[in-house]
C-alpha cells in the first residue's frame, strides 16, 4: 500500500484503520490496536490546541458522556471508568466539558501551557442550590 498525504487521497478511497484484521476490537485496548499508519490515531494534534480539558477525579461520577461524545476518542476510559485524556489526540473542542452533568464540572477547559496541578487546585467549589420559599 502506497501512504499519500491528506491532500493527494481521492475521493472513494478506502482508508484502513488497522494495519491487519483485528477481531473483536471493542475489547482491545486502543494502546494495544495495529493501527495503520494513514490512521488519525498515529498523529499527534496537539499542537492545534491552546486550551485543553483537565480532568478532575474527586468530582467525577462515570457517566461517560464525555468518552460517548469525544469526537477523537482522546478521554481515557477503563471498566467503565474515566481515568484521564489523552492529549496527544485532544483538539481542544469542549464538548467533553459540554456534556458533563456535574456541579462542578469534572472536566473544565484551561490555558494549555497551565500545569494540570495548577489548574486542579483553581477548582470551583461546588454551587449550592437556593431554595425559593
Amino acid at each position: 500500500m502506497e501512504y499519500v498525504g491528506w491532500d493527494k487521497v481521492t475521493t472513494g478511497t478506502i482508508i484502513e484503520s488497522f494495519s491487519e484484521p483485528v477481531e473483536n476490537v471493542a475489547y482491545v485496548r486502543p494502546e494495544e490496536r495495529p493501527y495503520s499508519p494513514m490512521n488519525s490515531h498515529e498523529a499527534s494534534v496537539a499542537s492545534w490546541r491552546f486550551i485543553k480539558p483537565v480532568y478532575n477525579r474527586d468530582i467525577c461520577i462515570d457517566c461517560q458522556f464525555c468518552w460517548v461524545y469525544c469526537p477523537d476518542t482522546s478521554i481515557i476510559s477503563r471498566d467503565k471508568k474515566m481515568i484521564g485524556v489523552d492529549y496527544e489526540h485532544c483538539k481542544g473542542c469542549g464538548i467533553c466539558v459540554e456534556v458533563c452533568p456535574t456541579n462542578p464540572k469534572s472536566l473544565l477547559m484551561f490555558d494549555e501551557n497551565k500545569p494540570n496541578e495548577e489548574a486542579l487546585s483553581e477548582w470551583p467549589e461546588k454551587k449550592k442550590k437556593s431554595k425559593d420559599k
